[in-house]
């Protein structure tokens, strides 16, 4: 069986990534997927961005990927705090970051998973939703309807079941909402094979050094919104 780990919501948190490295070198996947959302929000963009490409063997964008790449071309008077990210991580990265798929797919023990980040190319598809509320998701951008997707955005992990398949998302490396620490999708399955066989589905949940997070990004000159931010490493409650 292959291991597979899938990751996302990195949002410039080093302790946390550092944390889920560690983690990595002691379950060693044979597939490292990240599923969008390397920047924004925390204090060191440019360093999880880095992290990603350095990691990750597929790489899928996020709507906060996308979205201060878009703002860097042309930001309007009200957005221009957020002009901290795009010159922290640089053009070079944003182009990278820009240039990735928002949706792929794989093949797991007979399942097809649709692959993707949630928004801007679909839905956040939240923990609360009903089954129904769940149900677009399993069909992509082509119309493919798939056995399963597995998703990110909400920061927070959930495995769910249903008469198309299973909705999972990875839950958020570094800013995770409900328990605050940092999570991550595995998936033990038959990789790339079409007969259905057993799969299963876990999820990392790894203490960091949070009191180093919130540390970093209150010393960090220009961080747009850090009260917000630090708020929501301590709660996991969203304060936007």
């Amino acid at each position: 069986m292959s291991k597979i780990l899938f990751l996302a919501d990195l949002h410039g948190n080093m302790p946390a990534t550092l944390a889920l490295e560690k983690e990595i070198e002691k379950i060693k996947p044979d597939l490292i997927w990240f599923l969008g959302d390397a920047i924004g929000k925390g204090p060191e963009s440019d360093k999880t961005c880095d992290w990603v490409r350095e990691h990750c063997d597929k790489h899928l964008s996020g709507n906060w990927d996308l979205f201060i790449a878009g703002l860097a071309r042309e930001c309007p008077p009200e957005m221009q705090m957020m002009e901290f990210y795009w010159k922290q991580v640089g053009k070079e990265r944003l182009d990278w970051l820009e240039s990735l798929p928002q949706e792929s797919e794989i093949l797991i023990s007979g399942i097809n998973f649709r692959l993707f980040h949630g928004r801007p190319i679909d839905a956040n598809y939240h923990t609360y939703l009903t089954m129904e509320q769940y149900r677009p998701g399993f069909t992509d951008t082509k119309g493919v309807v798939h056995g399963g997707f597995i998703s990110a955005d909400c920061h927070t992990p959930y495995l769910r079941e249903m008469d198309l398949g299973y909705a999972v998302n990875t839950g958020s490396v570094g800013n995770s909402l409900g328990v605050t620490r940092c999570h991550a999708l595995v998936v033990e399955g038959e990789l790339d094979s079409p007969e259905i066989s057993p799969i299963q589905f876990s999820f990392l949940s790894i203490p960091y050094d949070k009191e180093r997070a919130i540390k970093l990004a209150e010393e960090c000159p220009g961080l747009p919104e850090k009260e917000a931010f630090i708020k929501e490493l301590l709660t996991g409650v969203y304060s936007r």
